[in-house]
């Protein structure tokens, strides 16, 4: 596990974060709902030779949750903005995965974030976006919200599993699904879901162009929240370097195959 043992006041929020390593900076974007634990099998290999910063996002993992939160996609863009700038790093190499590919997106062509290299892990960036779970949630927030614990906790650990190809552990799903547990942690877990808003993605996609440092994109092969053909519109939209395709892998790539994960950023980094 990843002691994320250091926090940045964001608008009044305690977000946790951590560092590892020394050299270039690598800076991980978990996505949701998910946290900075996803990376925990990559970090110890990144920190031999860069300088890892892995942060947990508005509302989610160990930064603060409230119920007055805004925690939408601008927010989480603004947020990595921001966090750069405090930790004064300057064409960082990003590594981001699902709505954290859309929270460094937003971040570089909405603020204006220049990167030395951008990582794109199954992320979220094009439309359509939003399954019939995300919408019946948005309709129904506050009866999710008051769900029993049994009923919550069986339905997170469907929702996990779902996003990977290979059966998760025991460990590994309480691991995901303790922030998101109890009084604060349940009402969080839908609160994101409900704020997430396509018109976020849609803004985005009129801004997509070749951006002046090298885009390369690492997807799973069996991944059915986002099928591999839209993150091949997505490499043609930002005219990427490179699309590396994992096979034995789904969304959650960092569970089903890190050790190819890391040869696929290692590889795209020569």
């Amino acid at each position: 596990m990843l002691t994320l043992d250091k926090t940045f006041q964001f608008r009044g929020n305690e977000i946790s974060w951590a560092h590892f390593g020394t050299g270039d900076p690598i800076v991980l974007v978990h996505g949701f709902p998910w946290s900075a634990q996803s990376w925990r099998k990559l970090v110890p290999w990144l920190a031999k030779t860069n300088q890892v910063f892995v942060y947990d996002m508005l509302g989610t993992g160990r930064s603060e949750k409230r119920s007055d939160q805004k925690v939408d996609e601008s927010v989480q863009g603004e947020l990595l903005a921001e966090l750069l700038s405090f930790w004064n790093l300057t064409h960082p190499h990003v590594i981001a995965h699902d709505f954290g590919g859309l929270a460094a997106l937003r971040a570089h062509f909405i603020h204006g974030v220049a990167y030395g290299r951008l990582h794109l892990i199954d992320a979220v960036a094009l439309l359509p976006s939003g399954s019939p779970f995300y919408q019946h949630v948005a309709h129904h927030e506050h009866a999710f919200s008051g769900l029993p614990d049994y009923a919550h906790r069986a339905l997170l650990r469907a929702y996990i599993q779902n996003a990977s190809h290979q059966p998760l552990s025991q460990e590994v799903s309480d691991m995901y699904l303790a922030p998101y547990s109890g009084e604060i942690g349940q009402p969080a877990f839908y609160r994101q879901i409900a704020q997430a808003d396509t018109r976020q993605i849609e803004e985005l996609q009129t801004h997509y162009a070749k951006p002046e440092f090298p885009v390369d994109l690492i997807w799973g092969e069996h991944d059915t929240f986002i099928p591999p053909e839209r993150g091949r519109k997505l490499a043609s939209a930002l005219q990427a370097n490179s699309f590396t395709s994992l096979p034995h892998a789904a969304h959650l790539v960092q569970e089903d195959a890190p050790e190819a994960l890391l040869g696929a950023i290692l590889t795209t980094e020569s």
